[in-house]
């Protein structure tokens, strides 16, 4: 009879936490790009195995990092009016979005049904509920307002990534995009907490009336 085998044991002195601070460290210093199985375990000084043993494959490592990165929308103290609460927790979600290199990039890429990503969601969603959105209104709120503020960070971040300067007045000076030219100060403003704070105005503006 042969012996049976031992189940397979956490390595000693690392954990699931460890790999994902690792993870997100190499993040902050290289880039999104730069993430992978092997860089992570080069930093920790193990072998892939080790990290695998924790994050399975780089997929699952990406959808812990983007936990960890929402983790940084506190949910304590936020304002009793449903609306306010809104907006607050939208602030919140951003500005923990732009607090990692590529932050927005990262929690994009991944369906992270995992705690804190679960409890900020559940937090909007009761927010709007109880602004008198039926479940649908509700639901398509929330996304538009991750939609919104996923994508305009992806842009913010990836505009402070590049060199040199960037405008499109060079491509409107021949004059055949007019309604551009007039708008492009607007278009090109790096004003982004105003074009946030202004779309998720429009968004929370008389909800219970909209279809």
């Amino acid at each position: 009879m042969t012996k049976k085998q031992a189940a397979p044991t956490a390595p000693a002195g690392l954990d699931t936490a460890t790999v994902v601070r690792a993870a997100l460290d190499l993040l902050d210093d290289k880039g999104a790009g730069a993430v992978s199985v092997r860089g992570v375990a080069e930093r920790l000084g193990v072998r892939m195995n080790t990290v695998l043993w924790h994050a399975k494959t780089k997929g699952r490592l990406l959808e812990l990092m983007a936990d960890e990165i929402v983790a940084g929308a506190r949910l304590d103290a936020l304002p009793g009016p449903w609306r306010e609460r809104v907006e607050e927790l939208a602030h919140r979600y951003r500005r923990a979005l732009l607090a990692r290199r590529d932050g927005a990039l990262i929690v994009a890429g991944t369906y992270a049904a995992e705690p804190a990503t679960l409890h900020y969601a559940d937090t909007v969603l009761a927010a709007l509920l109880e602004g008198g959105l039926d479940e649908r209104r509700a639901a398509w709120t929330f996304w538009s307002i991750q939609y919104l503020a996923l994508g305009l960070t992806q842009e913010q971040q990836a505009l402070a990534a590049q060199d040199g300067e960037h405008s499109l007045a060079g491509a409107l000076a021949d004059g055949t995009y007019p309604a551009l030219a007039r708008a492009v100060r607007h278009m090109e403003g790096e004003d982004f907490d105003g074009r946030f704070a202004f779309a998720l105005d429009r968004l929370l503006e008389q909800p219970s009336r909209r279809g």
